[in-house]
């Protein structure tokens, strides 16, 4: 098995390698497109947010969400109160900051692995900046159908945390340290730098699969691959589900479809990531011993499940 994955993957590669050199020309003007993305809209919306987050979980803000919010973690989702703090974090923050803090708590075994596995699946989720900004008002012209899509992304989330936290785990269990070490001025300097350093690496990783994914899009745009499809919402929902933010504006432009049909889609994309996000959260907790798997099965059933309460809202709002 591991010797036909060696094989398959070289095949990938080779294919990718050659495609570099056959459409050289889309190909530098979707890096240069990409960069473009990354150093104006990514790097300076989640480089600040990233040192930010990985600072606070040595100050009394992070005891203090852990002791207010903490309380509800085990009932609800049957995690320890640590948990409260990605948690709130990745309300307000976009991909891949909340699999980055729940991989920190975990490399600093303020969590227990399983915890670490449940979290990730409804704390890192796509922030409000994209949702409202890019998508609600620049996909859609609507500031309405951006909150309306960030309830529906959030709520979702949540009913996914709330039903796997019961699979998952059968009953409540934590074997995880809650020690903290606190910053001071002894301490200041030395965690300002592993922060700035942590958010470093985060976001280049980031942004290389910003641009290789920038690429595979292009590749599959200018061969025309996926023209035996011969539907438009088809094909942009399978690229939606290799790279989000492509994806979503491609839906978002299609005449054919009526704005429930659009959000439908759109919901279900941002739901499960995509394979872009799938790999950098990979990527981000590489470091620890977290496990993929449930965050995979975790994001395709919060695509449904985002389908499923869109549905169910969409008639109450519009």
């Amino acid at each position: 098995m591991k010797k036909f994955g060696n094989y398959f993957l070289t095949v990938i590669i080779m294919i990718f390698a050659i495609c570099l050199v056959c459409f050289s020309n889309t190909n530098i003007l979707s890096v240069q497109s990409s960069l473009d993305l990354f150093l104006n809209a990514i790097f300076p919306s989640l480089f600040p947010f990233l040192i930010v987050c990985e600072l606070l979980t040595h100050t009394f803000v992070f005891s203090f969400l852990t002791t207010k919010f903490g309380k509800f973690m085990k009932p609800v989702f049957n995690v320890s109160n640590v948990g409260a703090y990605p948690f709130v974090m990745g309300l307000f923050s976009g991909y891949p900051v909340g699999a980055r803090i729940v991989s920190s708590l975990r490399e600093k075994n303020q969590i227990s692995k399983i915890d670490g596995e449940l979290l990730l699946i409804f704390t890192n989720n796509a922030g409000p900046l994209f949702i409202l900004g890019s998508i609600g008002i620049g996909m859609y012209n609507s500031k309405q159908i951006g909150f309306f899509i960030y309830f529906v992304h959030i709520f979702s989330s949540i009913m996914t945390g709330i039903l796997f936290g019961h699979i998952l785990k059968k009953k409540f269990r934590n074997s995880a340290s809650n020690n903290v070490s606190y910053i001071d001025f002894s301490s200041f300097g030395e965690i300002v730098s592993n922060s700035i350093k942590k958010s470093f690496y985060t976001l280049s990783t980031v942004c290389g699969f910003v641009i290789i994914f920038s690429l595979v899009i292009s590749m599959i745009k200018v061969s025309g691959i996926l023209s035996f499809i011969n539907n438009v919402w088809i094909e942009s929902a399978l690229l939606g589900l290799i790279e989000l933010t492509n994806g979503a504006n491609l839906i978002s432009g299609i005449a054919s479809l009526n704005i429930f049909l659009k959000l439908l889609i759109t919901v279900f994309i941002l739901g499960t990531g995509g394979i872009s996000v799938l790999l950098q959260v990979w990527s981000v907790i590489s470091d620890s011993d977290l496990s993929i798997l449930p965050y995979i099965f975790g994001k395709i059933t919060n695509g449904f499940i985002s389908v499923l309460v869109l549905y169910i809202t969409y008639p109450l709002i519009f």
